[in-house]
């Protein structure tokens, strides 16, 4: 990475809030079948586990028990043979009986060690696969809570939030949650399960030898602790920083042609690559932390080996134990010591679940601007009546107010005209009509109803709009055409097709409406999107109509066609139009001039041209331009017919 200019770090995370990690492992109740046959699946394998060293220790007792009475059965007569089996603290008949069965007891004891093994690998089997499956279920409740409390979220949120940064809290940590459900958190139960049982049976076999390693383990414990803490908001700080390259790296994607067409791929390959430094940068310090944990569990466990060696050592010298008795309890000491040695790996899968849970429950828990009151009625079928109320309005109630006093009312049917430069508040208009946002002051109302009264629903599902930026989603014309009525017969997609003057390019194609879109309607010009953009709205046959700008990318021939369309279906239903043109909305009911948030004009339009100077300002200067550029299409269309004759 020499050579590249690097970013200054950004902030650190925010406090970690406790209890997210715990919220999202609540989900398993969601599956309590499959988490409880995992988790007995694991306490059987890890029963078929501990029993092992039993078997380890018969074995090694009928081969030492054996090897003695073959020596004492080699004995030249009987009176030796029955001296040293009393000086051996046995009657020679337990010596031959040992000599006799230790081959018998060698096969049991494989024999057993075999099927626990075949049992410890069948229930581990079922374990895993239950694990998996629990897991997979509580990332497909995840994901679905996620898409569908941000489908449900107000537009401030999204104005607050990139995309980028959501899509990694959708995916990226939700698969973080989801592997310390179906390994860390089963590590940890296997651990505790582990140590609990082993040092159990540790203090029944030799609780002397046993009280030499309860130091070691509250060792162990604090690291475990320490390290969690300190590295959970190190992986915090890590999803940030991958979702800030990830929102990079689909701003470019979705913006490529800008990218190129104003040759930035320099400048937007060096911001890649320095979101890329910080979380390189990030993830070091994550592993320069690890890098300092494991060998520090590994001496912990390493001490405790040589502290049970020199204490077992001198207990077998001394006649207190024998070899069998030392080797089950060396075995169940590893069983002890594994879960010490996995501290690292359900540290790292904690401290990362930890960060995402709480990233995760961010969205979850986040509070819409726009909600429905309690108990709140459907809004009547509506005649179309808009009233603005003294309406005043800010962006996040906080700044400079957008819409300052607004009043007018409109009667069902009537077309409106929303004119005003760039930043005089018309987008905001439209914005308040179907509750996109709630109004600072003042009421906005349909029919006399307070949109803020009535369930938002109810209100979306009778107007209809077509906003500035158009945006269509993967599969066909017709798929998108209809997406607001998926149950429309053919005629009236083609209906409506027809009206947003659509139906012709669209036959144009080979499929015709079974043409398949584009990613955000890529293979569709802006103005052909614009219309299948239209077509959408009108048909939801909506008594309110707003039309956000909808002619702003065709051409003068598309535009006229449209709006001839619009001027009829416009007719007896009451429209909302934003338009860049005086020419589109001359015929309109009301023509509402605005300016710096307030109204400076309202009438029509041989109204305004009397009473209003800033709109005959606008018109005239306007009337300037379409002349101007009618005689250079005119002078354009002459020299090519003289360059085809």
């Amino acid at each position: 990475m020499q050579g590249t200019r690097r970013l200054s770090s950004p902030p650190a995370a925010g406090p970690v809030k406790k209890g997210t990690l715990a919220r999202a492992i609540r989900y398993l109740g969601r599956h309590q079948r499959a988490t409880f046959a995992a988790y007995a699946a694991l306490i059987v394998a890890t029963l078929a586990q501990l029993a092992v060293p039993q078997f380890v220790q018969n074995m090694i007792n009928a081969v030492t028990n054996g090897v003695t009475a073959a020596e004492i059965v080699a004995l030249p007569n009987d009176t030796v043979r029955e001296s040293v089996a009393a000086v051996a603290g046995k009657p020679l008949e337990q010596f031959i009986s040992d000599y006799n069965m230790a081959e018998q007891l060698l096969i049991n004891g494989a024999v057993f060690i075999v099927v626990f093994a075949i049992m410890r690998g069948v229930f581990a089997f079922v374990q895993a696969y239950m694990a998996e499956w629990t897991s997979q279920g509580v990332a497909y409740e995840l994901r679905n809570d996620i898409f569908t409390r941000i489908q449900r979220l107000s537009f401030s949120y999204y104005d607050q939030h990139q995309t980028g940064q959501l899509m990694i809290r959708a995916t990226d940590d939700v698969e973080r949650v989801r592997v310390f459900i179906a390994q860390g958190l089963i590590l940890a139960f296997q651990a505790v399960l582990l140590l609990v049982a082993s040092m159990t049976v540790l203090f029944i076999t030799n609780w002397r030898l046993t009280l030499t390693i309860i130091p070691i383990l509250p060792v162990a414990m604090l690291l475990f602790m320490l390290f969690g803490r300190l590295s959970q908001p190190l992986f915090h700080e890590v999803q940030a920083r991958l979702s800030r390259l990830n929102t990079v790296l689909q701003e470019n994607i979705a913006g490529i042609r800008v990218v190129k067409a104003f040759v930035r791929q320099p400048y937007e390959q060096q911001r890649f690559h320095d979101s890329n430094d910080l979380l390189y940068d990030q993830w070091l310090k994550v592993a320069r932390l690890f890098s300092v944990l494991f060998p520090l569990i590994f001496l912990v466990g390493q001490i405790g080996q040589v502290v049970i060696l020199y204490f077992a050592g001198d207990y077998i010298l001394s006649g207190v134990m024998d070899l069998g008795e030392y080797q089950k309890f060396s075995l169940y000491l590893v069983f002890v010591f594994f879960p010490l040695g996995q501290l690292g790996i359900i540290i790292s899968l904690m401290a990362q679940a930890g960060a995402s849970a709480e990233r995760i429950f961010e969205i979850l828990d986040a509070e819409s601007d726009v909600v429905d009151k309690p108990n709140a009625p459907d809004l009547p079928p509506i005649q179309g009546r808009v009233t603005f109320d003294d309406v005043t309005f800010r962006y996040f109630n906080s700044g400079d107010a957008v819409l300052k006093d607004v009043s007018f009312d409109i009667q069902p049917g009537q077309t409106v005209a929303l004119l005003g430069a760039t930043g005089s508040g018309k987008t905001s208009i439209i914005n308040l009509i179907p509750r996109f946002y709630d109004a600072t002051g003042g009421a906005v109302k349909i029919d006399g109803h307070d949109v803020r009264d009535v369930t938002l629903d109810s209100i979306r599902s009778q107007i209809g709009i077509v906003l500035q930026e158009t945006n269509l989603f993967s599969g066909t014309i017709r798929d998108n055409i209809a997406f607001g009525r998926p149950d429309a017969s053919d005629d009236e997609v083609m209906a409506a097709a027809r009206a947003a003057a659509a139906h012709d390019f669209i036959m144009s194609f080979p499929d015709g409406y079974q043409t398949p879109v584009g990613e955000r309607g890529t293979t569709l010009s802006g103005g052909q999107k614009q219309r299948i953009a239209i077509a959408r709205a009108l048909l939801l046959r909506p008594n309110i109509l707003i039309l956000d700008d909808s002619t702003s990318s065709v051409d003068f021939t598309t535009e006229r066609q449209i709006q001839n369309a619009l001027d009829n279906l416009m007719h007896g239903r009451t429209s909302f139009v934003i338009a860049q043109r005086i020419s589109t909305v001359r015929n309109a009911d009301v023509i509402i001039v605005l300016d710096k948030g307030e109204i400076a004009a309202l009438g029509t339009h041989a109204e305004l041209m009397e009473n209003s100077a800033i709109y005959a300002e606008i018109y005239n200067s306007q009337l300037v331009d379409d002349r101007r550029d009618s005689g250079s299409d005119a002078a354009s269309s002459n020299g090519s017919g003289e360059q085809e004759g």
